[in-house]
C-alpha cells in the first residue's frame, strides 16, 4: 500500500523520525555526531526549519522541529542526508545507502502534545537503557531546554511557544521543565506518539485532525477500531 503524501503545514510542529537501513548504526563516534550536527544546523537555517527537541542515537534520529516553508523539512533532510552519506561512506569505506527510506513525520497539535513530545524524544536515551537520566546523554537537547547550558550540541535548539508558557521568569521555566521528567511518559501517550508518526498521521485531538484534514486535504486518522500497536520508535 502506497503511503499517503505528507502533511505540509507551515508553522505547525512537526515529530520527524530517520532511522539507520535496517537498524544499522549511523553514528560510530563522536565526530561523526558532530558531522551531522553541523550539516543539520546549516541545512536548518538555511530552509527555515526550528528546531525544538533533538535525540540521535546510534541508529536513528529524533526532532521536534517547525518549518517556516512547505519545503523546509525535505530540503533540511535531502542536504543532510546526502552531506552524509558522502562523509559517513568515504571514512567507513562503504557502498550504498544509509539510511532506511525517507524520513517519518507527524504534524503534532501544539496544544496538547508539544510538551509530551518534547518529553519523549529527550528521554529516549533512559528508554533505551544507555543513560540513567537524559542529562547522561550528550547527544539531545535535554540540557539545553532543562539547564540552559550553551554547549555546541545545543546553542541552536528554538525555543517554542509552548515551552516559554511553562513560567515567565527563566530560572521558572527551567525548573518547571525539569519537574516534567520526573515521571515517564504514560503508555498510552507512547502508543499514540509511535503509532501516529509510523503512519503518517496527525497527533492531536479530534478538532486538530478535523483542521488538517481540511487544510491537506488527505485523511488525518486512521478510521479502523482498535487500540494502536506499539512499536519501537
Amino acid at each position: 500500500m502506497a503511503r499517503l503524501p505528507r502533511y505540509i503545514l507551515p508553522g505547525q510542529p512537526q515529530h520527524i523520525v530517520q532511522r539507520g537501513n535496517n537498524r544499522q548504526v549511523i553514528f560510530s563516534d563522536s565526530a561523526d555526531f558532530e558531522f551531522f550536527r553541523d550539516a543539520m544546523v546549516s541545512a536548518a537555517e538555511q530552509h527555515g526549519l526550528a528546531i525544538h527537541a533533538y535525540v540521535w542515537m546510534s541508529n536513528h534520529i529524533h526532532l521536534l522541529a517547525t518549518p517556516e516553508h512547505e519545503q523546509s523539512i525535505s530540503k533540511v533532510f535531502q542536504s543532510v542526508g546526502r552531506k552524509y552519506v558522502q562523509y559517513f561512506n568515504f571514512k567507513y569505506q562503504r557502498t550504498g545507502t544509509l539510511w532506511e527510506g525517507r524520513y517519518r513525520a507527524t504534524v503534532v497539535d501544539s496544544e496538547t502534545y508539544f510538551m509530551t513530545l518534547m518529553r519523549y524524544i529527550e528521554l529516549n536515551p533512559v528508554r533505551a537503557g544507555i543513560a540513567a537520566h537524559p542529562r547522561d546523554y550528550l547527544w539531545s537537547s535535554f540540557v539545553r531546554n532543562a539547564y540552559d547550558e550553551q554547549g555546541p550540541n545545543a546553542d541552536w535548539v528554538t525555543p517554542h511557544d509552548q515551552y516559554l508558557r511553562l513560567a515567565r521568569g527563566a530560572e521558572q521555566r527551567l525548573s518547571a521543565y525539569r519537574s516534567l521528567f520526573k515521571a515517564a511518559v504514560a503508555r498510552n501517550d507512547l502508543a499514540q506518539i509511535r503509532d501516529c508518526t509510523n503512519k503518517g498521521w496527525a497527533l492531536g485531538s479530534e478538532k486538530f485532525k478535523a483542521m488538517v484534514e481540511k487544510l491537506s486535504d488527505r485523511p488525518a486518522s486512521s478510521k479502523g477500531v482498535g487500540r494502536p500497536r506499539i512499536v519501537e520508535a
